[in-house]
This record gives C-alpha cells, structure tokens and sequence, in this order.
C-alpha cells in the first residue's frame, strides 16, 4: 500500500484537537500530506519545522533579580522604608539601620523560599525521547527527536521512548508503559484498529505518547502531534498556566498586615495633625514621636516570627520524610479538608500483586503486598505449606515456568525487568517456596502474543520429562482446555467473572504434557492437543497497609480522602472499598466530568469518593471544583499526568522514591519515604504550627499597640515622650529574639487531630481576640503611663523611662502565661514547654543589661533601678496575668 502526500504541503495544520484514535491511520496520512510508506522529504521536513517548530517544551524563566525584587512589594516593607529613610535623613542613624536590617531579612527569608522551589518544566523538557528512528525517502535511520514534525513515520522498538505522539500504523505485539502518564500499573497492549470516538486516553490502544515506554515488540506510527501540542506538552502548558497560589495562612496574613498597616498610618496622620495643630512638640521632636509611634506599634517581627516557627515546622517535617518545599506550605496542611490522590503508587504500591489463587474447588489467599516475597498461603484459616500441596505446588510451578521476567532485589528494594503481571506469579512463587529456581531446563518458548494473548515455555525436568507451562487470558486458556471433558467451564467462567468485577486481573495457568523428544512448542500443538487447566490467579496493585490506618484518621479528624486515579471504575471502586475511602463508595468516570461544565462539576464533585479513567485536565478540573466550594484542597501523586493538579491544588504531595522528577518538582511536599501515612503526621504538625502562629499574633499585637499607645497618649495629654525610638527598637529586637520564639517549642493542643479543619472564612483574630487586644494594650500602656508621669518629677527622665520600658517587658513577660495555651496558665500544661522559661531568663538578664550597663545606659538614656521599683514592675505585669486569666476563666465557663 501507498499513500502519497500532495503536491503542496506547506499548509499542513497541527492537528492537535483531532481525536486521532478514531481516525483510520490512512486517512491520518492523508490529512498530514505523508508519505507512506516512504516518509516525508527533507524540503517536507523543513518547511515544518519552520512552521510548526521544534519538538520540544520550553519553560519560561523568571530572573533571580525580578524575585528579590517581589519581597518588597508588602505594605508593612513600604512603611517601614519610609520611616527608614525619615530616620537616616533626620541623621538618627542607628534606628535607620535597624528598621532596614529588619526589612532586609525578611525579603531574603522570603527570596530562598522562592528560588528553591525547582521548576516542574525543566523536569518534563528532559523526559522527551533524546533520539528517534525516522523513515524518510525510503530510509531508516536515527534523528534528534526534536527534529520530529507531524507526518514523519517513526519506527518504536523495546527499550525506546516515545518521542512524539504518534497514530500506530502497524504494530507486533507491542506493548507500552504509561503508568506515568495515565495511571495504568501494567503496560497496555497496543494495535492499529479503530477506536470509537469517545474512547478515554489510558485505552486508546492505537496511540503512543511522547515520555512513555515501549516495553515489549515493535510498531512504526505516523506523527501527529510535537512539543507543546503532545499530551505531555499540554501537561507542561497546564503547569505554566497554573497560577502560583497563596496559602490560607499567607491570605490571612496579607489581610491582617493590610488593616493593622492602614489603621497605624491613619492613627499617625491624625497624631501628627494634632500635634503640629497644637503645637504639643517641635516638629522635629514630633517627627521622631510619629515615628516612634509607627515603628512600636508596626509588628514588623510577625513575618520573622511566622517564618522561624514555619522553618522550624519545616524541619521537624524533614526528620519524618515529609520534606516541605515552601515555608506557607507546612501550615497549609492543617487547614486540608480534601485529600485527593492518585492511586497507583500513592494509595497503592504500583506492584502488582496475586491475591487470589483458585485451584479446583480451593480458594487459596496470598498475604503480602507487592513484589518483595514476604508473605503466606492460606485456605480459609489454615496455613498452607504449598510443598504439600500438589495441586497448588503445580500452579505456582507453571506460573513461575510461563515467564519472561526477572524479580531481583537489591538494597532491600525488589525490582523488575518485565511484565508485572509476570512479577507477580514469581512473587508469589517465592513466597511459598523461598527464593529458589525451579530444576527445569527451558527448551523453547512462545512470546505473549497479543492475537493469542497467552506465553508458552517448553521445559524438561530433571527426569527428562518434557511439558509446556501456560499462562494467559482466561477465555484464551478456556477454550484450549474444552477438550478435555472434566473441565467445567460454567465454573470457571462465573470464577473469572467475580474477580473481574472486584477490578482484579484475572489470569489462568495449565500445562501439556508433551513427548520426550518435543523440541518445540507451536499454537497449532496447543490448539490441537488441548491444555490441562490448573486454576485461576487474581491480581490487583493493593492498597499500601499503612494508608487503610492513616485514612481512618483522616477521617476522623473531618478530612475527606478522594481517589482520582487513570484506572478503570471496577478497579477504583474496589481499592477504595478496602481503603475505607467511605462507607458508601460513589464513583464517576473521567468521561463524565468532561461533559460537565465547571459549575455543575462544583455542585457535585462533593459527593463523589472516586474519579476513575481521568486526564491530566479532569484532574485540573477535579481540584478547582473542591477550591470553589471553598475547600482547602491537597493533591498527591507520583506521575507526570498528576503534575498540573499537584501545582493547582493548595498544597500538592509527590511520592519522593517512585514519583517523577516533574511530579516532585510540581509539589510543594515530597514524601520522601513514599508513606501515605506521612501525611497525617504533617497534618497535625500543620496544624500545631497555625496555632503556634496564632498564639505569636494575639502576643505580639497587644504588646507592640501598647507601645504605641503610650506615644499616642502622650500627644493627647501634652506630656513628655515617656519612651524614645531606640527604646522602643529595644523592646521590639530583645522581644522577637527572645519570648515570641518560645511559642516555636509550645506542643500541640489536646484533641488537636480530633477538631475538623478550620473554614477558610475563618479569621486569624476573632471578634473577642480584638476585644482581648485593645484591653492588655491599655493596661500596659496606662500603667507605663502613670508611673512615668508619677517618678518624672521625683527621679528625673532615665528612671522614669528605664521604669517604663521594663514595665512594657514584663507585661509582655506575664501576658506570655496567658496565651501559650487554652487551659489555665496555672495547671499541669504550665511546664510543658520548657524553652518558654528559657526565653523568660534570657530576656530578664538583657533587661538587666539594659538598665545597669554603663554603656547601655548611654546608648539608651537608662538608670539603675531600686529592688523596689523591681517589686513594683513584677506588681505591674501581674495585674495583666490576673486580669486576663479572669477572663479566660469566664470564657470556659461560658463554653460549658
């Protein structure tokens, strides 16, 4: 047969939204103006490549400089530089080089988290094919595969990679592995025959894609799709296109930081206004009083503080092989009300694995999971010993016998070189008589073949015996065994039948016995003489044991885990029934969310438990319709079809040991011991960090208003300025150096994996929190007050003002008891963090530095302080202790 291109063929579209597979490969030729089956022309060649470019992805890159430079645009950083350079241009240089190191840190903390987060498109750039074998003018041979154009004829063997998307013109018993790409744990057989329209993408049978791996045979295929417009490239665009999302915690600090920014630039408008009115101080004076009212109560140390608390969440997250790329990240885990993973290699091992062993009238179970043979045989309760056992001693035998695989272990890790449906009758091999080979000599053997869809294996044993070992599709090996009049074929079939609807693989296994001078083995002896039928194995990828536990608990603590998986709905359904995924399973296949539009997908996409034989865009579409309805949503996987869901979702997980370079580097989480059940650990870490953080806020919010609250009383009341800028830059440096990072080490909260997730409407400060703030920032500011203007008189300036910074210290010291945890400050959870005592005694010897130090005195204008004026400023921060114990006692009772 020949088909010839057309005259003119510069006009060749890319025919990327053609649904190829329906398609007959002839007229795909025709279409693309190919030639068959001599191939296109150089002059062909060219003229595409001009038009259609080359067949590869290239990922935009963002300069290091334009990230830096992102770190700054906040409105905190744009206060705080302006009263940076206020204080330099007023020659108050010590206060301008604080505020600017302050600012400067913060931007760096924030530029690592971004530049080491890698870049998923690098990743899939290097995935495509580096070489394909080419027919063009009649030739074959080798050419860079991003030199491919639509129309070209490529040539795939075992052991390549796909380099383009191409249409199978004809194939011998090809087979492709695409778990990568669709989900699907064994390879898929592939031919050229017609497929129906609607067809998903992990069964279109006549197509090969680019990344995947040819495992078996041979095919030669026509181009129809490069670069960009393959299915990998259109993952790679759907990468791109995702959006870089804010987490629930970076959302509420933003809103936070904004209001709390404005309200102090409006209450320093104000002040300023009123004081140049009145003329309470001398410009420069009220200046420097603004100023000091902007940097006290501006919470510069919030960003640093929820950083160190992130970063060390970051790192206790490491130790358990949860590595967490972004800081906002591990706190985002806390707030997860949906899990929606990939199956295979995720929820399951992607090892194939016998579970079922039915010989004659025995149901025979197989415990173990995966392709290291660690496990037993069962019938019913008892233990099997298969060597005692014939009957299923000759099953195993014949199964180990019909295969082509290799099953090796190194480092503690089994791996194939194969099928894995073959894997798993040598797993289960070994499991019963130990990690020995049969006696038996191969003679000859016949591959699978997909016309016949069963391997044969001739062998002798050490008698000189000779027989054929057998193993394939059931309704291949039933046919083959009719001849033989005991063999009941209603049985088997209804057997065949329940195990293909519980979503497992079915193969069966017989055997011939053959005359001692046999020397080869044909399908026309099989046919002839028939097969002795041995029994039936049920294979499925099982669920990891350690995921059935950690999704209980999930469960528990109002997590809902979803399954988007590539795999048939049978095979779905079933693992999500031995998962516990739900008490009713609900399940919906990748067609019908593609015949929903985003708004009826978000209306049920809720109650689903199941989405099976889903694309890389259903996927996408999956996750955005949990986001609608305002569900804080992960996504795990390991392949490179989970990539743009794993960017999309609020935090994506990728498996660290099996996953793909792009899924790892699209997530913001790698399990680096591919434990599912790791992520319930880095919930409640996650969760722990959000009220750590909290905590931080509700301390750090009322401590610095009340420092700011004292300049601004000062204006009202016409007074002196009780405390200056570099006071104020004391209390706010020792503070964050000290007492906020004890809330790093505070222990998680009882119950904390028992409460549901947080709403994402749920605000950082509640209505009583600002209640809260408002009243401590008046009493320690009021009190400061006081007993400034009371000893100003008596004692002059420097004690007065030493009083009143050390009072603004310990009523941050006491109002620390109060908020560390929800219970009382005066019960048993008071020792539990012992850091917090740490941080106290460090604070308390730099204030005593502060105030007896010569050097410090001059730096700070301090004096010496009476062990009764000490006595007076533990009184003072009692008093905020006593008050807000009260409350939180009335509060509890009230909960009751």
């Amino acid at each position: 047969m020949s088909i010839k291109s057309k005259e003119v063929d510069d006009d060749v579209p890319l025919l990327s939204s053609a649904k190829f597979h329906h398609q007959e490969w002839s007229k795909i030729v025709n279409d693309l103006n190919a030639n068959y089956p001599s191939g296109l022309s150089d002059k062909q060649v060219n003229n595409r490549l001009q038009k259609n470019g080359y067949n590869e992805v290239n990922p935009k890159v963002i300069p290091k400089w334009l990230i830096f430079l992102r770190q700054f645009h906040n409105v905190i950083v744009y206060i705080l530089v302006v009263a940076a350079l206020l204080t330099l241009f007023m020659q108050h240089y010590t206060d301008s080089v604080v505020i600017a190191l302050v600012v400067l840190i913060n931007a760096l903390i924030g530029y690592l988290q971004e530049v080491n987060a890698s870049n998923a498109l690098d990743k899939i750039k290097t995935m495509l094919s580096v070489e394909a074998t080419v027919i063009r003018d009649g030739e074959r041979f080798d050419v860079p595969a991003r030199e491919l154009v639509p129309g070209d004829l490529v040539y795939l063997e075992a052991g390549d990679n796909v380099p383009a998307d191409l249409r199978i013109i004809d194939a011998d018993n090809l087979r492709i592995q695409e778990s990568s790409l669709t989900g699907e744990a064994d390879s898929v057989l592939k031919n050229e025959s017609i497929l129906s329209e609607h067809v998903p993408l992990a069964e279109r049978s006549n197509m090969a894609y680019a990344s995947t791996a040819v495992t078996n045979g041979s095919a030669t295929g026509i181009v129809v799709n490069t670069g960009v417009h393959s299915q990998i490239g259109q993952i790679s665009q759907s990468v791109a296109d995702v959006s870089d999302k804010k987490s629930p915690l970076t959302r509420e600090l933003d809103s936070l930081g904004h209001g709390i920014s404005w309200l102090i630039i409006v209450v320093a408008i104000v002040m300023f206004a009123l004081g140049w009115f009145f003329k309470i101080y001398d410009i420069s004076t009220l200046i420097m009083a603004i100023i000091a009212m902007i940097v006290g109560a501006m919470p510069e140390g919030l960003p640093a503080a929820t950083s160190i608390i992130l970063a060390t969440g970051v790192q206790k997250l490491t130790k358990k092989n949860a590595i967490v790329k972004t800081l906002p990240a591990a706190e985002t885990l806390g707030a997860i009300d949906i899990i929606a993973s990939d199956k295979t290699g995720t929820l399951t091992k992607n090892e194939m694995t016998i579970q079922d062993i039915v010989v004659g009238d025995n149901h025979y179970t197989v415990t173990g999971t995966g392709y290291e043979p660690d496990g037993d045989i069962f019938l019913g309760n008892k233990l099997v010993d298969a060597t005692q056992d014939k009957n299923l001693e000759m099953f195993l035998t014949m199964g180990h016998q019909a295969n082509d695989t290799f099953l090796t272990e190194e480092a503690g890790i089994w791996t194939i070189n194969g099928e894995p449906t073959d894997a798993a009758f040598l797993s289960a091999y070994y499991k019963a008589f130990g990690q020995k080979v049969p006696k038996l000599k191969e003679l000859d053997r016949i591959p699978f073949d997909s016309d016949y869809r069963y391997m044969a294996r001739l062998v002798e044993n050490k008698h000189q015996q000779r027989f054929v070992a057998i193993k394939g599709a059931p309704d291949r090996l039933f046919t083959l065994a009719r001849k033989d009049l005991n063999f009941d074929y209603e049985y088997w079939t209804k057997v065949s039948a329940k195990f293909a609807k519980s979503g497992k693989r079915v193969i069966a296994v017989g055997y011939v016995d053959v005359d001692s001078d046999t020397s080869e083995v044909l399908h026309e002896t099989l046919a002839a003489e028939g097969v002795t039928f041995l029994g039936l194995a049920a294979i499925i990828d099982p669920p990891r044991p350690e995921v059935v536990d950690a999704i209980s608990d999930m469960r528990e603590a109002g997590i809902r885990v979803k399954m988007i998986t590539g795999d048939s709905p049978d095979t779905a359904k079933a693992i999500a029934q031995q998962l516990g995924l739900a008490d009713q399973i609900e399940a919906v296949t990748g067609s019908e969310v593609e015949a929903m539009t985003d708004d009826q997908l978000a209306k049920v996409v809720t109650n689903y438990d199941v989405f099976a034989r889903t694309t890389p865009q259903d996927k996408l579409r999956i996750i955005s319709a949990y986001q609608a309805n305002g569900l804080v949503t992960a996504m795990t996987g390991d392949g490179v079809n989970d990539a743009p869901a794993l960017k999309k979702a609020d935090i994506g997980v990728a498996m660290g040991i099996k996953g793909t370079d792009v899924a790892k580097d699209s997530a913001d989480m790698v399990l680096a011991n591919d434990d599912f059940s790791t992520i319930k650990v880095a919930i409640e870490q996650g969760r722990r960090l959000y009220d750590n953080i909290r905590k931080t806020i509700l301390y750090l919010l009322p401590t610095s208003f009340a420092e700011g609250l004292i300049v601004v009383f000062s204006i009202l009341l016409r007074q002196p300025m009780p405390l200056t800028a570099t006071q104020l830059l004391w209390i706010n440096l020792v503070s964050a150096l000290t007492l906020q990072l004890a809330f790093i080490f505070e222990p998680a909260e009882p119950g904390l994996m028992k409460r549901p997730p947080r709403k994402t409407t749920a605000k950082l400060m509640r209505r009583y929190d600002v209640f809260q703030m408002v009243y401590v920032s008046v009493i320690i500011a009021a009190v400061a007050l006081v007993v400034f203007e009371h000893l100003d008189d008596i004692t002059g300036f420097a004690v007065a003002s030493t009083m009143a910074v050390n009072i603004l210290i310990f009523g941050k010291i006491f109002y620390m008891f109060n908020i560390r945890t929800a219970a009382p400050a005066l019960s048993k959870t008071f020792w539990t963090n012992p850091m917090a005592f740490v941080a106290i005694g460090t604070m308390i010897i730099l204030q005593l530095l502060f105030t007896y130090v010569p050097f410090m005195q001059g730096v700070f204008s301090t004096a010496a302080l009476s062990l009764s004026d000490w006595s007076f400023i533990i009184l003072t921060g009692l008093i905020v202790l006593i008050v807000t114990e009260l409350d939180k006692y009335r509060r509890m009772i009230v909960k009751r």
